[in-house]
């Protein structure tokens, strides 16, 4: 792997798990369009990598967040402590909690599927446009009139369970919890708020559990530069895009990103169907 692919990748990870329109689809469809193979040729080198990345963004959302993941943080321990939740970061603190578990509990059942099955371009082009004309038609009419100490347990489990539709590449994981988040009647920023502070769990757990599977090998031979830069641009950019999607959200709409979506969507299956590239990335 050359140090300029790994910062690419960097770039497009970082930029793409915060604003709605898929990473784990980007990941694949990049080095799929341009003839990268040397992840595809490597399926250890590929697993490892991706958990470089996620660092990369993990370590960017800890960053952006960290007074608020402090303050988080104590109020649920406070809660345990007291045996009773009182104040509204207690609450949004148990909700996120809820929100985490189906991801979780859907990644490591079917882990092997996901990976297997459901990273064919073909079904990442179809992912894009389904899910980008749900995003149009929600952003178009929800409510949004409520903020994140508004969510009652239950809606808090749906946007955890539409987080775990997110594992297929394609769908976006920010942009799906944002989404549910729109539908209980959040405010735009609101949701996108929740989905990344969710991120936090979400992200940080896929990559401890999937990074102590790879860590007794260690990295490959002759990759811990392009890593290193990889991580550090995955942060970088991914700090940016948080910054940029929360100041956009308040005054802004999401039909710049479903123009995207739809248009990766159908640009792809055009790149298929004409034959310069194969439908199932191989």
């Amino acid at each position: 792997m050359s140090v300029w692919h790994a910062i690419i990748l960097g770039l497009v990870q970082g930029v793409t798990e915060f604003i709605p329109i898929s990473s784990s689809g980007h990941l694949i469809l990049v080095p799929w369009l341009f003839h990268w193979h040397s992840l595809a040729n490597s399926t250890d080198l590929n697993k490892t990598f991706d958990v470089a990345l996620h660092l990369g963004t993990f370590i960017a959302v800890l960053v952006y967040f960290w007074r608020d993941i402090g303050h988080l943080l104590a109020a649920f321990f406070g809660s345990l402590r007291r045996r009773r939740i009182e104040s509204p970061d207690e609450r949004v603190a148990w909700l996120l909690l809820i929100s985490t578990i189906p991801a979780g509990l859907v990644g490591v059942a079917l882990e092997s599927f996901i990976e297997d099955q459901l990273g064919k371009p073909v079904l990442i082009a179809a992912m894009m446009i389904v899910f980008g004309l749900v995003m149009w038609y929600v952003d178009r009419h929800a409510r949004f009139d409520r903020d994140m100490t508004a969510l009652t347990r239950g809606g808090a489990l749906g946007i955890g369970v539409a987080q775990a539709l997110a594992l297929a590449p394609g769908v976006s994981r920010s942009g799906i919890t944002m989404v549910a988040g729109m539908l209980l009647g959040l405010t735009r920023e609101a949701a996108a708020r929740y989905s990344f502070l969710l991120s936090v769990p979400v992200i940080g757990g896929a990559a401890l559990y999937k990074g102590l599977k790879i860590a007794a090998h260690g990295l490959p031979p002759g990759t811990a530069t392009p890593f290193a830069v990889g991580i550090a641009s995955a942060t970088v950019s991914g700090f940016v895009a948080v910054w940029f999607m929360l100041a956009y959200l308040r005054r802004h709409s999401f039909a710049p990103f479903v123009i995207y979506r739809l248009a990766v969507g159908i640009g792809v299956l055009v790149v298929i169907v004409a034959g310069v590239r194969s439908a199932t990335g191989v």
